[in-house]
C-alpha cells in the first residue's frame, strides 16, 4: 500500500508572540504542522515551497523588502490591521487575503487543514447502481475498490445503500473494526481526510466505511457530504455503491461523483428496471455510463442494452466461475486479479486515468492472489470442506442471515 509522502509545511512568518501562539493553536486544531520563521530571511528561504504563507502583520515590510517571488497561497494575518503601509504591502506580496483574528480563525483552521491535506488533489469518485435488484451493482463497486487498493492506489469503499445488508460481507470484512455509519451520521462540516482513513476498518489495503447490523437506515445529505469530501482529500479512488431509490443522501454522493455506473443484466425486464433508474439519477450526476452483466436468456448484447438505454457502454461483464461461492465465503471479488470481473476493473481504472506505476502488472506473490492455491479448488470442494462450511455457518448465524 503507498503510503502518504510528508511535503513541506505551511509557513508562518512572524516575530509576534502572542499571533504566534495563535497561530499554532490554529495549525494543532487542524492537524497541520508548520515552519516558523522569525524573520524575512528565513521566510524568503522557506517561501517558494510551502503550500500556504501565512506572513504576520509585523514582518509585511521587511518581507516586501526581501521582495520574494511572486506566488500564490499568500495571507496576512494579524490581530491589528489599521496600518495603511500594511494593506499596501500585502499588495506588493501578492497577498490573497489580510485577515485579522480572532474573526478570521475558522477560516484559517480550514485553510491550514487544506494545506496540510493537499487540497489541490481531489479523488476520482465512481458511483455504480444497479439497474434492478441483484444486478451486481455491490459486487462490481467492490471489485473496481479492491483492484485498486490491489494496485497501489489509494482507495475507500463506501456502502450508501443502508438496505444492501453492508458492503463488509462482500469483503469478508465484518470482523474488522473501525467506525461503520451509525457512529458518522451525525457528522457535518469539515472532517479531517487522515482522521477519517484511520476510523474506518481496513481490509488488506482497501478502506471501508459500511453498515453495522443495527436499526439505521438513512444517511443525512450533510454526512454524505462531510464524507466524501473528506475521502477525496485523502485518496486517489472512492467508490460509492448507491441504492436504486433516490434520497437526500444518494442525491448528495451522485452530485460528487466523477462517474456514475448502471448496472443492468442482459434481461429484458431488467433493461425496462434500469430505464427508470436512468431517469430518476440521469440528471444528478454529469457522467452516466452503462456496464451490462451477462449471460443474456434472449440473446441480448452490450450494444442493444446501451442503444436501448442511451448510455454509452463502458464493458460487458461475462459469468465469473465460483463467484458466488467465492462471496458465500467473504473472498474479496478481484483480489485474485483474474478473470472476467478484474479484467473489467482494470480496464475501468485505466480509463479514469488511475494508471501509470500504481496499474503495473501484478507482482507474482499479488497473483497468488488466495493464499496458498486454494484457488485451483473446483467450486464443488470450496462448499464441501468442513472448516470453510462451519465458518460460513458462523458467518450466518452472526449477521442474521441464517434460515
Amino acid at each position: 500500500m503507498s503510503g502518504l509522502v510528508p511535503g513541506p509545511r505551511p509557513v508562518v512568518a512572524t516575530a509576534d508572540e502572542l499571533l504566534l501562539d495563535d497561530l499554532v493553536r490554529l495549525a494543532t486544531a487542524a492537524g497541520a504542522g508548520l515552519e516558523v520563521a522569525a524573520d524575512a530571511g528565513m521566510a524568503r528561504r522557506l517561501w517558494p515551497a510551502a503550500p500556504l504563507v501565512l506572513v504576520g502583520a509585523d514582518l509585511v515590510a521587511d518581507l516586501v523588502r526581501a521582495s520574494p517571488p511572486r506566488r500564490p497561497d499568500v495571507v496576512v494575518v494579524g490581530h491589528t490591521l489599521d496600518s495603511r503601509g500594511l494593506w499596501q504591502g500585502a499588495v506588493e506580496l501578492g497577498a490573497e487575503h489580510v485577515l485579522q483574528l480572532p474573526d478570521a480563525e475558522q477560516w484559517i483552521v480550514h485553510r491550514l487543514a487544506d494545506a496540510a491535506e493537499g487540497a489541490g488533489r481531489s479523488a476520482v469518485v465512481v458511483g455504480v447502481v444497479g439497474g434492478r435488484g441483484g444486478a451486481g451493482a455491490s459486487t462490481l463497486a467492490a471489485a473496481l475498490a479492491v483492484t485498486a487498493a490491489g494496485r497501489g492506489v489509494r482507495s475507500l469503499l463506501v456502502d450508501g445503500d443502508p438496505l444492501g445488508g453492508g458492503i463488509e460481507l462482500i469483503l469478508g470484512g465484518e470482523d474488522c473494526t473501525g467506525m461503520r455509519w451509525p457512529e458518522l451520521v451525525a457528522t457535518e462540516g469539515r472532517v479531517s481526510a487522515g482522521a477519517l482513513r484511520s476510523a474506518l476498518p481496513r481490509v488488506d489495503d482497501l478502506v471501508v466505511l459500511s453498515w453495522d447490523r443495527g436499526d439505521l437506515l438513512t444517511i443525512p445529505r450533510a454526512a454524505m457530504r462531510s464524507v466524501l469530501n473528506a475521502a477525496g482529500r485523502g485518496g486517489d479512488l472512492v467508490v460509492v455503491d448507491l441504492p436504486r431509490h433516490v434520497d437526500e443522501a444518494t442525491e448528495a454522493a451522485l452530485a460528487q461523483c466523477t462517474l456514475a455506473l448502471l448496472v443492468v443484466p442482459a434481461e429484458v425486464r431488467a433493461v425496462a428496471a434500469a430505464a427508470r433508474v436512468r431517469s430518476a439519477i440521469g440528471a444528478l450526476v454529469s457522467d452516466l455510463r452503462l456496464v451490462v452483466r451477462g449471460p443474456s436468456p434472449a440473446g441480448l448484447d452490450g450494444e442493444v442494452v446501451a442503444a436501448a438505454l442511451e448510455l454509452p457502454l463502458v464493458g460487458e461483464l461475462a459469468p465469473e466461475p465460483r463467484l458466488d461461492v467465492m462471496l458465500e465465503h467473504g473472498e474479496p471479488p478481484g483480489r485474485r486479479g483474474k478473470g472476467p470481473l478484474a479484467t473489467l476493473c482494470r480496464r475501468l481504472l485505466a480509463d479514469l486515468g488511475i494508471d501509470g506505476a500504481r496499474l503495473a502488472a501484478p507482482s507474482a506473490q499479488g497473483d497468488r492472489g488466495d493464499r496458498g492455491d486454494r484457488g485451483a479448488q473446483p467450486a464443488a470442494d470450496l462448499d464441501a470442506r468442513p472448516g470453510r462450511r462451519a465458518r460460513q455457518d458462523r458467518r450466518a448465524r452472526r449477521n442474521g442471515t441464517a434460515a
